[in-house]
C-alpha cells in the first residue's frame, strides 16, 4: 500500500469527521441553500458536465449498452436531476425532530431526538446522479459524504465535485462536507473501509461484485442491497390490460437497474389468456423471454418467440432485456417462489382479487411490495424523497429507499432538576 495514498484518503476522513461536526450544528436555512445552489449550478453548467460526461462515454468502449445507458447524461437527465435536488432542499429538516418524549416518576424529562449519522462513505459505480443525489441527502441530513464512484464516471464526478464545493463554499458551509477520493486507484477504497475512528457507515450502490467486496473488507457497518431480483406476479384476476402495461414498464422502462423486474409469475388459471398477450408486447419491445415449459408452451402455441430458460435463469438479475417467465399453481406458491428466488427488493401482483392483494403483500418478505403498480417505483424520488443514496434490503436502520430520515440516528436528551441515582 503506497503511504502517500493511505495519507491521502486518511486526510479525507479527518477532514470529513470535523466538517459533519460543524453540519451536526449548522442551521437549517444554511444546509438548504447549499442545496439550492449546487441545482443552480448545475442548471448552469450543462455544457461542461456533458462534455466531461462524453470523456468518460468515450472511454467506455466495452461497456455494455445498458452501462453506457447508465453512464450517459443529458439535458434531460440534467433537469431531473437539478428538480429532485430543489425537492430535497424542500423536505422538512429532519434534525431535532423529536421522536419520543416521556416524563419519569422522578421528574426526569427524556426526550429521542433524530441527529445525523456522521460520516457517511458511500461507493458507486456507473451512475453520475449518484454523485449529487449522496451530497445533497447527506447535506440536509447534516451528515459529511465522502464519495468514492467508479472509474468509469471519474471525469464526471470531478467536474459535479468542484460544482458542489463551490455551493457549499457560497453557503458558508465547509468544503469538507462532501470530498470525492481524487483517485482511481482501488487500493484507495481498501484504505476507506478501514477508517472506522472517522467514518460511522458505507453504502456501497452497484453490482453484486461490488457490494460482495465492501462488504467483506469494511470494519464500518455497510447498508446495501446484493441483487435486485424483482418480480412481477400476475394473478388469476389480473386485468389483460393491466397486466400487460405493468410488466412491460417494469423490465422495460430502464432494464439496467436494480428495480426493473427480471422475473414473470402467471397463475395457471389465467396463462392462457394473459401470456400470449403479455409476451407478445415484452418481445416486440425486445425483450428475450427464457421460459418454463409450462409458459413456452403456451407462447408456442400463439408465435410467440421465447427460449428455453435454464435454472440459473429464474434467480437472475439480467439487468438488460432479457426476463425469465414461469407458471404457478396458486397464490401461494408465487409467494413461495418469490420468497425462495428473489432478493427482497420489489415485487408485485397485478390482480382485481383484494383480498388475493392483502395475502400477497402480507407474505412477501421484501423492502417494498407492490399491487397493481410497476416495481420501478421503488425509488427514493417517486415516493417524495427527492432522491435517494440507496435502496436497502437489510433489516437494521433502514429498509427500501433510503431518503433523509434514513440517514439520521438519534440520541437520547435528559433534562433534570438535580436529580441523582
Amino acid at each position: 500500500m503506497p503511504q502517500d495514498l493511505e495519507s491521502l484518503v486518511t486526510a479525507i476522513a479527518e477532514r470529513a469527521r470535523s466538517a459533519s461536526l460543524a453540519l451536526a450544528v449548522a442551521p437549517a436555512a444554511a444546509r438548504a441553500a447549499a442545496i439550492m445552489q449546487i441545482a443552480d449550478r448545475i442548471e448552469r453548467s450543462h455544457g461542461a458536465l456533458m462534455a466531461a460526461n462524453q470523456r468518460d462515454v468515450a472511454a467506455g468502449a466495452a461497456l455494455t449498452a445498458a452501462e453506457r445507458d447508465r453512464l450517459t447524461l443529458n439535458p434531460e437527465r440534467l433537469r431531473h436531476l437539478a428538480e429532485s435536488v430543489r425537492q430535497v432542499a424542500a423536505l422538512p429538516d429532519p434534525l431535532g425532530e423529536v421522536l419520543e418524549e416521556s416524563t419519569r416518576p422522578n421528574g426526569l424529562r427524556i426526550r429521542k431526538v433524530r441527529v445525523p449519522i456522521g460520516v457517511i462513505g458511500v461507493i458507486f459505480e456507473a451512475r453520475p446522479n449518484v454523485t449529487v443525489d449522496c451530497a445533497v441527502l447527506c447535506l440536509k441530513s447534516g451528515n459529511a459524504a465522502i464519495l468514492r464512484g467508479g472509474s468509469e464516471i471519474f471525469e464526471t464526478n470531478a467536474a459535479l465535485a468542484a460544482l458542489i464545493s463551490e455551493s457549499l463554499a457560497a453557503a458558508g458551509l465547509p468544503r469538507d462536507s462532501v470530498q470525492l477520493i481524487p483517485t482511481r486507484e482501488r487500493a484507495a477504497l481498501e484504505v476507506l473501509l478501514r477508517l472506522d475512528s472517522h467514518v460511522h457507515c458505507i453504502i456501497p450502490r452497484g453490482g453484486e461484485g461490488l457490494i460482495r467486496f465492501v462488504t467483506e473488507n469494511s470494519t464500518i457497518p455497510v447498508i446495501k442491497h446484493y441483487t435486485g431480483v424483482c418480480f412481477v406476479y400476475l394473478d388469476r384476476a389480473a386485468d389483460p390490460a393491466m397486466a400487460e402495461s405493468i410488466a412491460v414498464n417494469a423490465k422495460v422502462q430502464r432494464p439496467g437497474v436494480c428495480n426493473a423486474a427480471e422475473q414473470l409469475l402467471v397463475h395457471a388459471d389465467a396463462a392462457g389468456a394473459l401470456l400470449p398477450r403479455v409476451g407478445a408486447s415484452l418481445a416486440a419491445k425486445g425483450v428475450r423471454l427464457r421460459c418454463d415449459a409450462a409458459s413456452a408452451a403456451i407462447l408456442a402455441k400463439a408465435g410467440v418467440a421465447h427460449e428455453a430458460a435454464e435454472q440459473a435463469d429464474f434467480r437472475a438479475e439480467f439487468l438488460d432485456l432479457v426476463m425469465a417467465v414461469r407458471v404457478v399453481g396458486s397464490l401461494d406458491e408465487a409467494v413461495a417462489t418469490i420468497n425462495r428466488d428473489g432478493s427482497a427488493h420489489s415485487d408485485a401482483i397485478v390482480t382485481a382479487d383484494g383480498d388475493a392483494a392483502a395475502r400477497f403483500l402480507a407474505a412477501v418478505d421484501s423492502a417494498a411490495v407492490f399491487w397493481n403498480a410497476s416495481t420501478r417505483f421503488n425509488d427514493g424520488y417517486e415516493f417524495g424523497f427527492g432522491a435517494e443514496i440507496g435502496i436497502s434490503t437489510d433489516r437494521l436502520h433502514a429498509r427500501g429507499p433510503m431518503g433523509v430520515r434514513e440517514l439520521c440516528s438519534y440520541k437520547w436528551l435528559v433534562t433534570g432538576t438535580g436529580q441523582v441515582r
